[in-house]
This record gives C-alpha cells, structure tokens and sequence, in this order.
C-alpha cells in the first residue's frame, strides 16, 4: 500500500528526509516516530503528493507519487497536526464544503456527512460552528473529513498532538476501530505508550534518517537483548536475597533498583525462562513480594536507539 526507495528531500545542505526506504502492507498500522525537525511532517507531505521530493520514489496504492498524484488523492486520507478551519460555518457545512470537494454530490454527500459524525462521535455538535469546538473535538472533525471519501490509507499527523488524556483515549479507539476495518494507516506521534497500542509495526527516524523500521515485538526484543527478571522478597532481604541469585549459574547480574526496591536480575545467553528463580528462592526460605519478567516499552525503545539530535 505504501512503498518508498530512497525517498529524499534536501533543503540546500540540509537532508529533512535522507534516502528513507520502507514497505507497507494492507492493514498495517504504522507508528512513525522521532523528535521534532526528525522528518515525519515531510514525508507525510511526500506521500501526499502536496511536497516533490529531492530523488527517490515513492509509491501509494501502486501509483507513483511522480505521475500519479490524482490518484493518489482519490485514496488516502491526510490529516495534518494543524488545520484550517472557516470562521462562520458550522460543522455540517464544513464537512459538506470538503465532501464536494470529492464529489460526493446530493443525498449522498448529506448521508455521507452523518455517517462519519457518527463515526467519531460528533453528532450532537452538526449544528455547532467550527470555531466553537475544542481541541479535541477539532482533531475528530478532522479526522471525519479525512473519512469523507473512504480512503484506502491514513496518514495521521500528530492526531493527539494537545489532547487532554480522555481525547486521547478517544482518538486512540478510533484508530483501532480503523485498524479492524483493515485500513492502512501511518500515523506519527509523541505519546510513545499510546502508539504500542495501536501499532503493528514501528519506524524511527532521527536527522532524516529512518534508524528502526520493522514490527513493535522485534524493536523491543533489539533492546531487551538478554532476559530480565524484576524480584522483591519481604522482611527486607533483597540484599540476602541478591547474594543468593549471584550464585546461580543462569545468573548473569543483579542490579537493585532504587525506584521500585526490587531487584533486577538479568539472565545469561542461551537462558529465558526464569522460572527457576521464585522456585529456589522459595527452597531458601525467602518468601516472595514480587517477580515477573522485565517490561521493555516503546519508549525504552526510543530512548534506546535515538541519540536526541535534531539539527
């Protein structure tokens, strides 16, 4: 559904996207993050056909973003982080303006315009002027004009960019509610754990450069690398406790950590189940408070593979 080889857009010296190549499949969800300046908004921009890259290619639906921009446009879907908006008109007559826009005429466009109100839950606001609506009423009614025409592929920019944590919930819902419909969607945001939700395959970019591409599950197994296991025991002897670990030979490390008072112990190559260690730990008379395997997230992710440069 989207396919890029090389895709690059330079600005004199400065490459805003460097030679980024990635492939995505009908109803992949794809979360596409990095800092801000990193080259999201202008990718997005080049898989819209509204920005000519520098070389490369692109492709969306199986158009070329060079000789098939009408196409294109019939397909996707683009919600920017920030759009316009018309002073005076109210929400129906927004939605309807766009809905001719693509041509839906007569009762179909008024059916149109209903169903995705409905969709995104803005029903009670048809008669609500546009500039009335909060944030994140905003963001649901863009995103309701970007379904008007039923598009094959979402590009969502930012969609919870300055969302209240219940706008975000409900934004996230209707992502996943297109994700069940079988869309294809790449969206870009800044709220790491939402995207882990919502995604089945991640791309991090950073500079310009696409530095990750690839599922959710495989990016947090590059990090996590060797298996850890987070353990507490009561009457504080984590101490006690830590000096028995260190003498398992599956054992590689233990590390307590400050914030939770437990202790981290990271296994051996060639070991993952970590089983064994409540088993011993129970034979040694030391009585539990907590185990379970080490949770790596999206944004261990992030803070692991990106170095934080943006110019």
């Amino acid at each position: 559904m989207i396919e890029c080889r090389d895709l690059t857009k330079k600005y004199n010296d400065l490459f805003a996207v460097d030679r980024l190549t990635l492939r995505l499949e009908q109803g992949d969800v794809y979360g596409f993050i990095g800092p801000n300046g990193s080259g999201k908004t202008t990718t997005m921009r080049m898989l819209a056909t509204l920005l000519n890259p520098s070389w490369g290619e692109a492709t969306v639906c199986g158009y070329s973003i060079y000789t098939g921009a009408k196409q294109i446009r019939r397909l996707i879907g683009y919600m920017p982080d920030f759009f316009g908006v018309y002073d005076d008109m109210k929400v129906t007559e927004y939605l309807e303006f766009f809905a001719a826009a693509y041509r839906i005429d007569g009762p179909a466009r008024r059916r149109r315009v209903e169903q995705v109100l409905d969709y995104v839950d803005l029903g009670y606001k048809r008669d609500a002027l546009v500039t009335s609506l909060s944030r994140g009423m905003t963001q649901r009614l863009g995103l309701a004009r970007t379904l008007l025409h039923d598009p094959q592929v979402l590009l969502l920019d930012e969609p919870a960019s300055g969302l209240d944590p219940r706008a975000r919930i409900e934004m996230r819902e209707l992502i996943k509610r297109l994700r069940r419909e079988n869309k294809t969607i790449m969206v870009s945001s800044h709220i790491l754990p939402e995207l882990a939700d919502i995604c089945n395959k991640i791309g991090i970019i950073e500079r310009g450069k696409l530095i990750w591409n690839g599922t959710v599950e495989a990016a947090i197994q590059a990090v996590r690398g060797k298996s850890v296991f987070t353990v507490a025991v009561l009457h504080d002897r984590n101490a006690e406790a830590a000096e028995r670990l260190r003498l398992f030979p599956e054992v590689e490390s233990v590390t307590p950590d400050p914030k939770t008072h437990a202790l981290d112990v990271r296994l051996r190559d060639g070991y993952e189940d970590g089983s064994f260690i409540p088993e011993r730990l129970l034979q040694a008379g030391f009585r539990l408070r907590l185990f379970k395997e080490k949770e790596v997230n999206i944004e261990d992710v992030f803070m692991r593979i990106t170095k934080g440069i943006t110019s």
